[in-house]
């Protein structure tokens, strides 16, 4: 009737399903009541919350309204071979950072593969060509080689950091995705966790795609995206939180942190090179820069070498970790550098052309970039071709 103010119908919610999405999004108890001061009424059944007001809830649990009107909790489980841990213990409830960022990296893979085969694109021959039974030390060759990522092609590079930076793009121009981020797509506010997982691999002949976590330092990146290496030559999805001083119990992870480890410092030269005589300290910063790795990673493959005692490595290990600091990669003021990184020059690429081609729609593209605006994607695609 004209001059009556429309309400929002209140729209009764099971509790169990309220839980469910506080539990997913691993919300501060402060902040929702904050937030949502009736919350606990709702939960409880004593108040009846608006359909305006369950939007508004959906909106900061990042999960759809619709969720909310299931008869049961919607069971979520990992999509790929979860082999995080803590301890020994399997890390069991996954966040929603965690679980949005594998599946935009799965829709954001299959878009690819459609695109590789319309291109022709034959398949990726080092995809699967191991077993957990190879020999380490010829595989983490095979990886150095095939990225041109050895000793002597380092020595090119100023730094370690740099190194990093070096070590993805060959991977990248080899044929793999590889997209680091420490965001939820371009969302500042969703903050990804070095704590909860470090990076991921999703196996394909012909998409093969890298996730590192860039919410962590530079140290653990540069290890992570060597271990998710290892993850795609056994042709094997995976999700890890391994760091230079994990030694897992699990029999794929603690191969793939074997051929990590021989792939960035490789155990013969590191017996030649060692100095034993020499101040630690200092030896650590000499080798770092000739391997152009971090110390993290040298310190484990002294300990491997039986040169430093597990006390000696613990102790050194903790003091070297404090001088880090987690940056993103890429980061700093320029958004397009930001997204390049966060895509990756492959994916990005290939995205942009198909797009200004015709054959994909500009709101995929946009979605799968994270971007609203045509203005930005055109602005972009200028970025790509700079390089």
């Amino acid at each position: 009737m004209e001059g009556m103010k429309m309400t929002s119908p209140r729209m009764k919610v099971r509790p169990e399903l309220l839980q469910w999405a506080c539990r997913r999004r691993q919300a501060d108890p402060a902040e929702l009541r904050k937030r949502f001061p009736k919350y606990d009424d709702w939960e409880s059944g004593a108040k009846t919350p608006t359909y305006k007001q369950l939007e508004d809830f959906a909106r900061f649990m990042h999960i759809p309204v619709g969720f909310l009107f299931f008869s049961e909790p919607l069971d979520e489980t990992i999509p790929v071979h979860d082999l995080r841990t803590m301890g020994d213990q399997k890390v069991l409830q996954p966040s929603d950072n965690l679980l949005d960022t594998i599946y935009m990296c799965q829709q954001r893979q299959n878009w690819y593969q459609t695109f590789a085969m319309l291109e022709g694109e034959e398949p990726l021959p080092f995809v699967g060509s191991s077993t957990v039974q190879s020999n380490v030390e010829t595989t983490a060759t095979e990886i150095r080689t095939t990225l041109s990522f050895d000793i002597e092609e380092r020595q090119e590079l100023p730094n370690w950091t740099q190194a990093l930076r070096y070590f993805a793009n060959q991977a990248d121009d080899l044929g793999i995705l590889v997209m680091i981020s420490g965001v939820v797509r371009n969302n500042p506010r969703r903050k990804l966790d070095p704590e909860e997982f470090r990076g991921f691999a999703l196996a394909d002949k012909l998409a093969p795609l890298i996730f590192i976590n860039a919410a962590d330092t530079k140290a653990a990146q540069i290890f992570t995206l060597a271990h998710e290496l290892a993850h795609i030559w056994l042709g094997e999805s995976s999700l890890s939180n391994v760091t230079p001083d994990s030694f897992s119990p699990h029999r794929i992870e603690r191969w793939c942190n074997q051929v990590a480890a021989e792939v960035l410092v490789p155990i013969t030269s590191l017996h030649e090179s060692f100095q034993k005589d020499a101040s630690l300290a200092d030896e650590l910063q000499r080798l770092a820069r000739y391997y152009k790795t971090s110390t993290l990673v040298l310190l484990r493959r002294l300990f491997e070498m039986k040169a430093l005692q597990r006390g000696t490595f613990a102790e050194h290990y903790r003091y070297q970790l404090s001088q880090l600091k987690p940056r993103s990669i890429g980061g700093g003021g320029n958004f397009h550098a930001t997204l390049k990184t966060r895509v990756g020059q492959r994916f990005g690429t290939a995205l942009v052309e198909s797009a200004f081609s015709g054959e994909t729609a500009f709101t995929d593209a946009l979605y799968y970039l994270g971007i609203k605006k045509i203005s930005t994607l055109e602005a972009f695609a200028e970025s790509l071709q700079e390089g």
